[in-house]
């Protein structure tokens, strides 16, 4: 049997308040911003996922032993180009401060609580 709550409107309130703030604010808000930068741009995207996939690839095929040299020289030529793509770098290291910012909002509210908030609140995905 299910039960639904209702959040209390003051904690409802203070959770948008709280939502708004990080995503128009800060690291999040700057992910989002740098992400939207790079969904817009179709030759960044095309090389980001060019590189991922040679990444792959080259994995895949390290397993075998079956990795030649050209295979690394063009996987290292392609991150040659994503480090000097300003927009793919700006999605890279927005996203690490994002992830990286998150636990101390995490630890703020577990601290307001006073209960381990982010082990109540689930894995988080991306």
């Amino acid at each position: 049997m299910e039960t639904n709550y209702s959040l209390p409107i003051e904690i409802s309130t203070s959770v948008e308040q709280l939502a708004d703030a990080l995503l128009n604010d800060g690291p999040v808000a700057a992910y989002n911003r740098a992400k939207a930068r790079l969904d817009s741009n179709a030759e960044a995207r095309e090389l980001l996922e060019r590189y991922i996939n040679a990444r792959s690839a080259l994995h895949k095929i390290s397993t075998q032993n079956a990795v030649k040299q050209s295979d690394v020289d063009a996987l290292i030529a392609l991150q040659g180009q994503v480090q000097a793509n300003k927009i793919i770098t700006d999605y890279a290291e927005t996203q690490q401060a994002a992830i990286a910012y998150l636990p101390s909002i995490n630890q703020e509210i577990s601290q307001l609580l006073g209960v381990d908030f982010a082990s109540l609140a689930g894995p988080a995905s991306c």
